[in-house]
C-alpha cells in the first residue's frame, strides 16, 4: 500500500533539514505518538501509544510503499489499544488502520514538532542506561585511550539517527545522556 500522505510531509521535511518528525494520530481509543524517521533506510514509522505501554513500527519502502500485514500479537495489542471486540463478521483491518492514517498525516512539518530523543526513548526501548534518555553530549574516546561500545552504538542510533551513529562508529566518539531533563542539550553532530 502507498501512503501518499507521506510524500508532502516528506519534502517539507527535506526543505526545513528535518530528518525525525512526530505526530499525532487519534484512531479508536488510541492516541498515538508517530514518528517519521527519514534518516534510515528504509524509512521507518513508529507509532507509539500515549498512556499504554504499546508501540510498533512499519518500514516505508521506496515509493511510499508499506506492508500492512501485522504479525498475530502487535495486531492483537492494536486491537486491544484501539478499544476492538472480536466480530468475526467483521474482523479489524490494518489496512483499513493505515488507509484512515493516510488521512490524517500533516502536510507540512513544523520545525518545533521535530523528534526529541527523549520523546522517542519512551516507545524504543534502549539497553545501556535506560533511565538515561536526555542528551548530554559527546565524549571522545580516542583522549581516553577507549572505543565506544556497541551498546552506545545501539543508544545512539535508536534515539538520535543513522548519521549520528555513523559518526560516532568512525570518530571513535560516544554519546551521552543524563536522566536529568534540565541538564538536556540540542543534538549537534560533532566535528
Amino acid at each position: 500500500m502507498k501512503l501518499e500522505g507521506l510524500i508532502e510531509l516528506y519534502k517539507s521535511m527535506k526543505d526545513q533539514d528535518i530528518d525525525r518528525y512526530r505526530f499525532e494520530y487519534k484512531h479508536g481509543k488510541a492516541l498515538f505518538d508517530v514518528f517519521f524517521f527519514v534518516d534510515e533506510n528504509p524509512f521507518i514509522l513508529l507509532f507509539g501509544t500515549k498512556g499504554d505501554n504499546f508501540s510498533f513500527e512499519i518500514q516505508v519502502r521506496p515509493g511510499f510503499q508499506i506492508y500492512t500485514q501485522l504479525d498475530n500479537e502487535t495486531y492483537s495489542e492494536l486491537c486491544r489499544v484501539l478499544g476492538l471486540e472480536f466480530d468475526p463478521n467483521n474482523p479489524f483491518s490494518p489496512k483499513g488502520f493505515f488507509e484512515q492514517f493516510d488521512q490524517a498525516i500533516p502536510i507540512n512539518a513544523k520545525i518545533t514538532s521535530r523528534a526529541n530523543p527523549h520523546d522517542i526513548a519512551v516507545y524504543r526501548s534502549v539497553a545501556e542506561e535506560e533511565d538515561k534518555i536526555y542528551f548530554l553530549g559527546w565524549r571522545n574516546n580516542d583522549i581516553r585511550s577507549e572505543t565506544v561500545s556497541n551498546t552506545n552504538l545501539q543508544k545512539t542510533k535508536d534515539l538520535l539517527g543513522f548519521n549520528a551513529y555513523k559518526c560516532c562508529l568512525s570518530k571513535n566518539i560516544s554519546s551521552c545522556w543524563t536522566d536529568d531533563p534540565d541538564k538536556a542539550k540540542k543534538v549537534k553532530l560533532p566535528e
